[in-house]
């Protein structure tokens, strides 16, 4: 049994949204949005090496056991968000982010010693459940420690931060496939020592971070949580004039140990059953968008445009580039025209010119660099439609429950729409017929588009709203 419920009275979360924007919010972004760096490191590399794997000669992958790689490593994200998303809740949110990078530095670095299908497919799965209990841990952590009015445009560049992980995917993939620099089965092997050394670093700068004061004061710890705030205070400097939140500048909670889980559970499905159904729905659809593509965008270019394996990083840069530039200049629209019209817009021209590419595609009207230029400008706006996701899940319930919840929207929505479209792609793109293809990618378009739909029906209006006022803490009384 934990020690019993206290109720505190508390100004902490009103004094962290009106904190000026400091170099603590800068090391919260550099030191926890390297997540998504890591993530689209580990994707590009295994979209990249694809062609290498097909041709080890000690591994000899077919294109279905390459798209069957992809989906181990989203079964084991799907596992490790939902086991680190509860101990995330349950233990603290630092003491979580430092035990998945633990996790994905170790799997990843074991997946270069990989000597066949099944220990491959092990060792992806190890590496996704690092990188799924960061989304957990890091996700909430980002929402708590940033001011509400510039919550939005932080999440989406954190988020679309992806990018950058697989442009450096990308460049790693071309140095270490070229051919003649290394042996054919070495070359794969040493791209994956970029997201070890890369996140080594971050386990030093990961130091600095503090616990969450948002959820020290919830399990009852207050001085420590004060003692906290009152560093990031002298850090950020005087409080922003006019950023005071509209909400009461006090709180009062009932403070415990921990929060049951099945009081979690049941909270999400009985007070908020209409948002439970929009994260599902934005989650799925991006998750089955994008890694139906990305995931399978090396064998296409491979298998229907004949570009050679080594090269196929040259062709995933200016991608990845695109998508990282998407969330950087739509995320501050987020915050000020609001989240309704933005996601919905950015769903449904995702989904739209998806269609209308797909079937240039088909027809084959497209070469393999305006292939490129295409996906280019239809994932400038589907990475800030994709990153939207993420931001609405976890800002839409309680505190007690965020890191639990955005284990399960990004479980469930990867379960449902991405861990099957990796192998449903690589068998599409075995059969050599472009129709499959374009098959494929009508039902990308239509989940885009639908998720769209819903947004506009049931979106949450939370642009510049303290966490508190979104989704009512549990533990608040009166």
């Amino acid at each position: 049994m934990g020690a019993p419920a206290t109720i505190i009275e508390t100004d902490i979360p009103a004094r962290l949204d009106r904190l000026a924007w400091s170099g603590f919010h800068n090391l919260v972004v550099a030191a926890l949005g390297i997540t998504w760096i890591l993530d689209g490191l580990e994707v590009t590399l295994a979209g990249s090496i694809a062609g290498a794997l097909e041709q080890s000669p000690v591994l000899q992958f077919s294109a279905t056991e390459v798209g069957a790689l992809g989906s181990a490593y989203l079964v084991g994200a799907v596992l490790g968000a939902l086991l680190f998303g509860y101990l995330t809740d349950r233990f603290g949110r630092r003491r979580l982010f430092f035990v998945t990078l633990g996790l994905y530095l170790s799997a990843t670095a074991a997946t270069a010693l990989s000597w066949n299908f099944a220990s491959f497919a092990l060792f992806r799965a190890l590496t996704g459940a690092g990188i799924g209990g960061e989304y957990a841990a890091i996700n909430s952590a980002i929402q708590e420690l940033v001011p509400a009015r510039f919550r939005g445009r932080t999440d989406l560049a954190i988020n679309g931060s992806f990018w950058l992980g697989a442009a450096l995917g990308a460049l790693g993939a071309v140095a270490f496939l070229k051919p003649g620099r290394l042996p054919a089965d070495v070359g794969w092997r040493a791209a994956f020592a970029i997201g070890a050394i890369l996140g080594l670093g971050v386990l030093l700068l990961r130091r600095h971070l503090p616990e969450s004061p948002r959820w020290l004061i919830l399990h009852n710890r207050l001085p420590e949580a004060e003692r906290i705030l009152c560093a990031i205070e002298r850090r950020a400097g005087a409080a922003t004039p006019g950023a005071a939140p509209s909400h009461p500048q006090t709180i009062r909670l009932r403070a415990a140990a921990h929060t049951p889980v099945a009081r979690m559970a049941a909270a999400l499905l009985r007070d908020y059953p209409q948002r439970v159904v929009l994260g599902l729905t934005l989650m799925s659809a991006q998750a089955f968008f994008y890694n139906a593509i990305f995931f399978s965008y090396a064998l296409v270019l491979t298998r229907f445009y004949g570009v050679d394996a080594a090269a196929v990083g040259w062709y995933i840069l200016p991608f990845a580039l695109g998508n990282f530039v998407g969330p950087l200049v739509l995320g501050p629209l987020f915050d000020l025209v609001g989240r309704k019209p933005m996601i919905g817009l950015t769903y449904a021209v995702s989904g739209g010119l998806l269609a209308v590419v797909g079937w240039l595609f088909r027809t084959g009207a497209l070469d393999a660099v305006e292939l490129t230029m295409a996906w280019t400008l239809i994932f400038f706006f589907a990475s800030a439609a994709a990153s939207s996701a993420y931001l609405t899940v976890s800002e839409s319930f309680p505190l007690e429950a965020r890191a639990l919840a955005i284990a399960l929207f990004y479980a469930f929505g990867t379960g449902l729409g991405g861990a099957v479209s990796p192998f449903l792609f690589g068998m599409l793109i075995g059969t050599g017929e472009r129709s499959a293809v374009f098959g494929g990618y009508l039902v990308g378009a239509g989940l885009m588009v639908g998720a769209a739909l819903v947004e506009v029906a049931i979106g949450v209006r939370a642009e510049r709203q303290p966490l508190e006022s979104v989704a009512r803490p549990l533990s608040q009384t009166d």
